[in-house]
């Protein structure tokens, strides 16, 4: 008679596995992570912030005023310049601050446009809930 154990729910099931909270934690380790101070000031000088959150969430929550939408599932594909959806706003040399709802989504994003050869790319700790929360302006 065989029996087999399974894992329990907090482990991952392949050894090698990890979890979303630790992506994320690796990531912020290794990103260069902006207050809500230091992102109105950029904002202010004309760097892109590119909101990564969906539609739905934009529209029920208000947006940061200047920012320009790009949900995170086309991201790599607006942020591509060999991609037919490239978007011209996306240049990777150019300064780019990323947001999502709380700062998970947009740490894990900075490393994908690295990958994609971005050299300036950073993220906005705490995301649009941190910058709502900071009593900072919010477009509808």
């Amino acid at each position: 008679m065989t029996t087999t154990t399974s894992a329990p729910a907090t482990q991952a099931a392949h050894p090698s596995a990890t979890t979303a909270a630790a992506m994320v934690a690796n990531a912020r380790g290794r990103i260069e992570n902006l207050t809500v101070e230091e992102v109105a000031r950029e904002l202010e000088a004309g760097t892109l912030v590119v909101d990564i959150r969906e539609p739905e969430e934009r529209q029920t929550s208000g947006a940061i005023p200047g920012s320009v939408h790009a949900a995170r599932g086309m991201l790599e594909f607006y942020a591509d310049p060999t991609s037919p959806y490239h978007r011209p706003e996306f240049d990777p040399s150019r300064r780019t601050i990323l947001a999502c709802a709380s700062g998970g989504r947009s740490a894990l994003a900075v490393t994908t446009l690295q990958q994609l050869g971005y050299t300036d790319v950073a993220h906005l700790g705490g995301g649009f809930k941190a910058w709502s929360e900071a009593g900072r302006p919010v477009a509808r």
